[in-house]
């Protein structure tokens, strides 16, 4: 592992240098731990442009992040926990990035192209960083093509690339800052109505859900799971589809929130 993350960087740090305008960047000692070269090779692909890289990075990179998700573990369906009140609705506390459904869902930002702060821990940071940089070419690709960014309360769909999950689909939910509008409240609803009907759209029949909005973008989230539960609820009551929906929250307060909505013990 260690030997392949150097070679990555090296790489990353040789194409980043090659570049006439920006700074040069120094390659890590032969000292450096494996933890300070997985974290200096997540802020550099973190930080680099949707540019397509040689074969030989793709299967390195490919293999480095397959290693790092299979070792934490991988969960499906059958790990989450039915709800009794909504049928096909499950929650799920965990990693989305080590999720094994049909898509998750992305809370992305109005780019598209995932989060360029080297090593946050928001969950666009993660899932492009797991799912490799191939995810931020295509979704370039998709924002070039469009021509404008991406409104909030719509969803595109993508490939998943490197994590368990077959597909991505992107979401922008509203800023609400703590104290969200009734436009905000609509369009969070959107969210999940546009996940879902792009879910059907492309056949799958499980998506999991992250929590959309409640992060920097401050939307409160016993309200905001208030009206994911509501939408999602609402969505499989009239749709004819063999879709299982998976709430997943990864902190101990949303899912005593959403424990209690779906009416499921304490764990």
């Amino acid at each position: 592992m260690k030997s392949k993350l150097e070679r990555l960087v090296t790489y990353l740090i040789d194409e980043r240098n090659a570049q006439q305008n920006g700074p040069r960047f120094e390659k890590p000692t032969q000292h450096a731990t494996q933890g300070e070269l997985w974290k200096l090779f997540r802020a550099l692909v973190n930080t680099r442009e949707p540019i397509h890289a040689s074969q030989e990075f793709y299967e390195l990179q490919d293999d480095v992040l397959h290693e790092l998700i299979a070792a934490d573990g991988i969960a499906t369906c059958a790990d989450a926990t039915p709800s009794p009140l909504v049928p096909h609705a499950f929650l799920w506390r965990g990693d989305i990035t080590r999720l094994e459904v049909d898509a998750i869902v992305n809370a992305a930002n109005s780019q598209m192209l995932g989060c360029w702060v080297p090593g946050h821990y928001c969950i666009d940071n993660a899932i492009h960083t797991f799912a490799g940089v191939q995810l931020r070419i295509e979704c370039a690709r998709i924002m070039q093509e469009q021509g404008h960014e991406e409104p909030t309360g719509t969803a595109k769909i993508t490939s998943a690339y490197n994590l368990p999950a077959k597909h991505v689909i992107h979401t922008v939910g509203p800023i609400a800052n703590g104290n969200p509008s009734d436009a905000h409240r609509e369009q969070l609803a959107s969210c999940y109505r546009s996940c879902l009907d792009v879910a059907a759209e492309n056949h799958l029949h499980s998506l999991a859900f992250c929590c959309i909005s409640t992060g920097v973008f401050g939307f409160p989230q016993q309200e905001a799971a208030e009206i994911a539960l509501r939408t999602v609820r609402d969505w499989l009551a009239t749709h004819d589809a063999e879709m299982t929906v998976v709430f997943n929250v990864f902190g101990h307060a949303d899912e005593l929130i959403y424990r209690n909505l779906l009416h499921l013990p304490e764990a």
